[in-house]
């Protein structure tokens, strides 16, 4: 392609504490997602600890011990949108965020990295504050105003 992978973070913040029975649900969903996203089409790379998941990974410098970060490495815009919007386990996931997370402290970014490159949660913390100040810029966008990759013209 070009050189290039998409990075994609989400930052959200959950509602009650993270070993709270209301997120059973989801924190049981996390094994069978991520295996989906290790297995789909133009996957490279996800943010994991020890137990497969990034929930016990500091979100950068916060000290919030509910503040979560989603972040991962995929070929291209369009494999992401693939797995974000069809495939089943997560879509199932994503119709029910609103449960377990606070809708105003959700927040997402998308952005061009060199291949090879594995962004860490400060880097892509700090792509998210970027996108909330400037808008959606070759720097931090979303899939509403998509941008190319810095080579493909």
């Amino acid at each position: 392609m070009s050189g290039y992978h998409l990075a994609q973070v989400n930052v959200a913040n959950f509602r009650r504490p993270k070993d709270d029975p209301v997120n059973k649900d989801f924190v049981d969903a996390l094994e069978k997602v991520n295996a989906a996203a290790d297995a789909a089409p133009g996957f490279v790379w996800r943010l994991q600890g020890e137990n497969g998941n990034a929930l016990d990974i500091p979100a950068g410098s916060s000290v919030d011990p509910n503040l979560v970060v989603n972040l991962s490495v995929w070929k291209d815009v369009e494999s992401l949108r693939n797995f974000v919007y069809r495939q089943m386990d997560h879509v199932a996931v994503l119709k029910r965020r609103e449960e377990w997370f606070d809708s105003t402290v959700s927040r997402m970014a998308l952005w061009w990295i060199p291949e090879g490159h594995r962004p860490d949660p400060a880097e892509a913390i700090a792509r998210v504050r970027f996108l909330e100040k400037y808008g959606p810029k070759t720097k931090a966008f979303t899939f509403q105003e998509i941008f190319a990759p810095p080579d493909a013209g």
